[in-house]
Formats: C-alpha cells, sequence, structure tokens
C-alpha cells in the first residue's frame, strides 16, 4: 500500500508525456499481471489523477537562496544511459570528481559504482557514461553493499562509506574494496544508530583533518536537530539541522574556505513537502563544546515547483562549484538529475 502511495504522490509532479508514458506502460504490464485487481486500482487512479493534475508541470525554479544570491544555479541534466554490465543508473547516493583525470564517479544504494567523464565550465560539457562495476571485497562475490558516501583523499584514491554496518573503505577504480579504516570506538557499535539504514550516509575528506563521515540522523541520546561531524581521528563538530520532521543528512563536502557543505533533506507523509536544505557549516567557529555556526544557502521545497527530487550526493568540480544528484528510489517515471551550482563567496 506504501508503494501505490508513493506512485501516485509522484504521478502528478510528472510531464504530461511522462503521465502518458506511464500510463501506457501500467496497461501493458496489466495484460502479463497475475495482481489484476491491485493493477487495475493503480490504473484508475492514476487516470483520476491524470485529469486532475493535468496542467501540473515540473519546472525549473530558483531555490529560496538564490534570491539573496547564495548560490547560482548553472545548469540540470538529467542521467539517461543504457545499462552497463547490465547495471543501471539508479539509486545514486554519492558522486565524486577526480580533477586531474577529468573522472565523474557515482554510487548507489545497492553497491554499485559509476564511471564517468566530465569538463566542468559554465555548463556541464563532454559528460559520458564510461562504465559500471559492482562494488565487491574480491573478485566473482556477490554479496550485497548498501554504499552512501563517495570521496577522494589527497592521494586521489576513492573512500567509500556504507550503511548496515559502519564502515569506511578504500575503492579502486573498478570497484574492488583493498582497505579498511578504523573506526572510532564510540561509532562501531551498530546500537548507537537510529537503524541500520542510517548509518554513514555521508562522506568527505578534509586536508586538515582527514576523512569525515555523517550518520544520516543523529546518534541515540542526541537530540533530532544536533547533528554532528566525525573526524576518524576522533575530533567532531557540532551543528543544528533543520527543524523539520525527519530531517537527516545525505551528504558533506569541503568547500573553498575548508568549511563544510551539508546537504539535509526533510519527508515526513504526503501532506508535507520534500525539503532540501543546503547550509554551510563553520566548522572555524565553534564554542568551547564544538558547537559551531551554521547558514542556510539554499532551500529546495516540492510544494514550490521542485518536485520530489531526492537529492543525496554532493561533489565538488571546481572552485566554489558543486554537483548534486538525486537518488530516483529505483522507481522508472523519476529521473536521476544533476544540479550543477555555484556558492557565491559570502
Amino acid at each position: 500500500m506504501r508503494v501505490i502511495i508513493y506512485d501516485i504522490l509522484t504521478f502528478y509532479l510528472l510531464s504530461i508525456d511522462k503521465r502518458i508514458k506511464l500510463l501506457y506502460k501500467n496497461i501493458l504490464f496489466f495484460k502479463f499481471s497475475s495482481a489484476i485487481i491491485i493493477l487495475m486500482k493503480k490504473i484508475l487512479l492514476s487516470i483520476f489523477i491524470y485529469l486532475v493534475f493535468s496542467g501540473c508541470t515540473l519546472t525549473n525554479l530558483n531555490a529560496k537562496g538564490t534570491k539573496n544570491k547564495k548560490i547560482t544555479i548553472l545548469e540540470q541534466v538529467t542521467l539517461e544511459y543504457e545499462p552497463k554490465n547490465e547495471i543501471a543508473i539508479s539509486e545514486i547516493s554519492d558522486l565524486s570528481y577526480d580533477k586531474k583525470n577529468h573522472r565523474l564517479y557515482m554510487i548507489g544504494d545497492k553497491g554499485f559504482f559509476y564511471v564517468f567523464s566530465a569538463t566542468f565550465k559554465e555548463k556541464i560539457k563532454n559528460l559520458k557514461y564510461i562504465n559500471a562495476f559492482k562494488i565487491r571485497e574480491k573478485k566473482g562475490q556477490k554479496k550485497y553493499f548498501d554504499s552512501e558516501g563517495l570521496a577522494l583523499n589527497n592521494k586521489n584514491e576513492l573512500l567509500v562509506s556504507f550503511e548496515r554496518k559502519p564502515r569506511i573503505s578504500k575503492l579502486s577504480r573498478d570497484g574492488l574494496i583493498v582497505k579498511e579504516y578504523k573506526i572510532p570506538r564510540k561509532l562501531k557499535s551498530k546500537k548507537i544508530y537510529k537503524n541500520s539504514n542510517s548509518m554513514f550516509e555521508a562522506l568527505a575528506f578534509h586536508p586538515r583533518y582527514g576523512i569525515l563521515t555523517v550518520a544520516e540522523y543523529p546518534i541515540k541520546k542526541r537530540k533530532n536537530t544536533q547533528q554532528t561531524i566525525y573526524a576518524l581521528n576522533g575530533k567532531e563538530w557540532h551543528f543544528k539541522a533543520e527543524a523539520y520532521k525527519n530531517s537527516a543528512v545525505t551528504a558533506i563536502e569541503v568547500m573553498e574556505d575548508n568549511n563544510i557543505l551539508v546537504l539535509e533533506r526533510s519527508y515526513s507523509g504526503i501532506t508535507q513537502p520534500f525539503i532540501v536544505t543546503l547550509k554551510k557549516v563553520f566548522i572555524n567557529k565553534c564554542n568551547k563544546k564544538q558547537k559551531c555556526k551554521s547558514e542556510v544557502l539554499a532551500s529546495f521545497n516540492s510544494f514550490e515547483g521542485w518536485g520530489i527530487n531526492n537529492f543525496e550526493g554532493l561533489a565538488k568540480v571546481g572552485k566554489n562549484r558543486f554537483l548534486m544528484v538525486s537518488d530516483n528510489n529505483n522507481r522508472s517515471f523519476l529521473d536521476t538529475v544533476l544540479i550543477y551550482f555555484e556558492v557565491n563567496e559570502l
């Protein structure tokens, strides 16, 4: 039932041509499905929503913060490619950019690793899908990995973080795990996390502090609005998360001045908006308790034209320039979207 409700909710936010394609797809599927009653309900509900909301389309609006010139959106691109090695581009959770070799790397929730080539000027240039791999610990292994965070260190080595088990590893350029990093003692136990799917959601590499990570939700015994950036050397920085219900950190990246860009997401039901927030956490402006100043740069609200774009990944691609990528939740009628934007110097 939850899946059906989600389908209905997202359906009316699609463009008209995509709604028609989806209806046609459902009708074809109906012919071969044994679950006739359930499918018929979905189709009838979809037709009703189509008739009611046929004038609604996804509009590329500016985020609230852009009104104050805190960020400038440079381009939006939808990733539409055929699968490689039988791996479809789906459920992207993070990305990282190798400026030297012009390689853009992405990971997905199901342990898939994607390789693109790209350059970034005023627009995204020469974006090309090169290859895809399954993340594995040894050749031939079929173990499932819930990969969430991706970063490049100062040696240009790929780092990946996981959920289900709090873990950070080094990754080869073809998806092989080649090294494990020691996790601080306080972060090792699964019991401290809200659930098994809310562990090392975000990952970045800092030139001074090394590997940084953030759990999707604050660890137990902390308020929902008290988030923390953890360094593997034990150092911590606390900041205030947004007060929206179910607000979660989905990505972090190091900014030009070595402070932290944080991506947060909030969704709490079909009657509430899907909200994505970009904020700057000033880790060089903290009090004695390591509570740091933060500032919201932009807010993307589904009730204001942004649709249900579940942005989960961040990557720095140039001076003050970043990419943000959406997770399509493995729904064929939802796009995987790249947003190329600039943070204006404050």
